[in-house]
């Protein structure tokens, strides 16, 4: 192989070889790219209401949202290397982020812990439509690898879902 050669491919297109199809590609790389705005947009929520808790139940409610928030950090990498591997793109950079984003931000000064945890509750029911959603778009194409990701990832959706709500239940 000539410089030339391994520097065309170095500087060329990322064309991961996948044999899904280009139009599989597209779409699940598409629906991927919008879920993982979404799961950014929901983790920095979840950290900025983490770090501006207080109250009461401040330790508490400071520990739950610290472990969600984790657990939805830890879904972005899988998002964009899932759609890396079948050829597609994903995220670039905030402005990206901020332009697919269905999880809207809260810049608000102060926010009650009661007003924090009911909207993380919702956030967290929207994402879990939104991974189904994607869900059958992957379904549509076959890819039962992205999937399977997705069948755990509406399971922890559905769980933070159900701390959130419990927690702010009147006993």
């Amino acid at each position: 192989m000539s410089m030339e050669d391994a520097n065309s491919r170095l500087e060329g297109p990322l064309d991961t070889p996948s044999n899904l199809g280009s139009n599989a590609t597209k779409d699940i790389a598409a629906a991927l790219t919008a879920l993982l705005a979404d799961v950014f947009a929901l983790y920095v929520k979840t950290k900025n209401f983490h770090w501006h808790m207080s109250g009461p139940h401040f330790r508490d409610y400071h520990l739950l949202l610290d472990e969600q928030a984790a657990q939805i950090l830890a879904m972005t990498d899988d998002i964009a290397e899932r759609a890396r591997k079948i050829g597609g793109t994903t995220i670039r950079s905030i402005g990206h982020i901020a332009r697919l984003q269905h999880v809207e931000d809260n810049d608000a000064d102060f926010v009650s812990p009661e007003d924090m945890l009911a909207e993380l509750k919702e956030n967290n029911l929207m994402l879990a439509q939104r991974l189904r959603d994607t869900h059958n778009v992957c379904d549509e194409h076959g890819d039962v690898a992205t999937a399977s990701l997705i069948e755990n990832w509406i399971d922890e959706a559905e769980r933070r879902t159900w701390f959130l709500f419990e927690s702010t239940r009147r006993a």
